[in-house]
């Protein structure tokens, strides 16, 4: 399990697409949990869960036969912050619309550890098995909320990226607006003989009257002396 979770930590975050990092985490969950046979990791957002990464195609059956229901471990672990486990899905009583759907599958047993992110979550890891009683052990715990962890720190480090390239979109386009009204107070400190904060107040007026972003009066104003020229 070291071994694991060395190589968890060794997944490169930066510069790539996160879903190519859980795909990575997923595939290294299946090596590291024992008794791991399929792991997905499902997120939750606008509380409407999803599989974002899988390794198996029986982990993602098995999660879409959850979402069908909008019911089962991988989604209430996700909402609820709580780690939970199947042993036998021939014996479970919890969740009867996903288990009497679960049980026409070859899945026996589950484990689905929430993901935390900022004090709430954002999802789960969710491991599954042919045979039953999988992950009793300690060991598969241990591994799975190691993995949970990983998962949560990635998804945390595109959000985060994500934040910074919003911001300098919009500082951007904030400054993009000041250049051209300060080109279009220009323009009318010239034809109308005014001073800056005149000029400015003409474009407010022309704003609240046509009921039109002030960037919107001032482009207009600088392209019909362009038009001119």
């Amino acid at each position: 399990m070291d071994d694991a979770l060395l190589e968890l930590a060794r997944v490169t975050l930066s510069g790539r697409e996160l879903a190519d990092v859980l795909g990575d985490i997923t595939a290294i969950a299946a090596r590291a949990v024992p008794g791991a046979e399929a792991v997905s990791t499902t997120l939750i957002r606008g509380d409407k869960p999803f599989t974002a990464a899988y390794f198996g195609e029986m982990s993602l059956h098995a999660d879409e036969l959850q979402y069908m229901v909008d019911g089962g471990p991988c989604v209430d672990a996700g909402r609820g912050g709580v780690v939970l486990r199947i042993d036998d899905t021939h014996d479970e009583e919890r969740w009867p619309g996903y288990i009497a759907r679960v049980r026409e599958t070859e899945v026996r047993s589950s484990l689905s550890v929430p993901l935390p992110y900022q004090g709430s979550w954002i999802g789960a890891l969710n491991v599954y098995s042919t045979r039953p009683a999988a992950f009793a052990s300690p060991e598969s715990l241990a591994a799975g909320l190691g993995a949970a962890e990983a998962i949560a720190v990635a998804v945390a480090n595109a959000d985060a990226h994500a934040q910074l390239v919003d911001r300098a979109h919009n500082m951007r386009i904030a400054m993009e607006s000041r250049a051209v009204i300060e080109q279009a107070k220009g323009v009318l400190m010239a034809q109308r003989h005014v001073d800056a904060e005149q000029a400015f107040e003409i474009l407010r007026q022309a704003s609240q009257r046509y009921n039109r972003k002030l960037r919107e009066i001032a482009v207009g104003i600088v392209e019909s002396t362009q038009t001119r020229a």
